[in-house]
């Protein structure tokens, strides 16, 4: 995701880029579990179409992702010191 967004968004750094992906799989993992459990409305229908029997995600994540994140960070590294060599052998 981080190194397909760096493809994409080109405006930001890759550092602000790294930011925006482990904020978003922070929340990610914060409301997770709030994705499976169905509303009692819905759950009192006598139908169901997707009664989440089947749905054999995960639902409860570490919300630090240190070997992600950090792994992450590194890519990043790498990616704005490789754009400082290039803008300096350009001039």
């Amino acid at each position: 995701m981080f190194r397909k967004l760096c493809v994409v968004r080109k405006h930001l750094t890759p550092s602000e880029i790294a930011e925006k992906v482990k904020r978003f799989f922070y929340y990610y993992s914060v409301n997770r579990h709030k994705m499976c459990i169905i509303t009692p409305a819905y759950h009192a229908e006598a139908y169901s179409p997707d009664d989440n029997r089947f749905d054999l995600r995960q639902f409860l994540y570490n919300t630090k992702w240190t070997r992600q994140f950090a792994a992450i960070d590194k890519i990043a590294k790498e990616m704005e010191a490789e754009q400082n060599v290039t803008m300096i052998n350009t001039k």
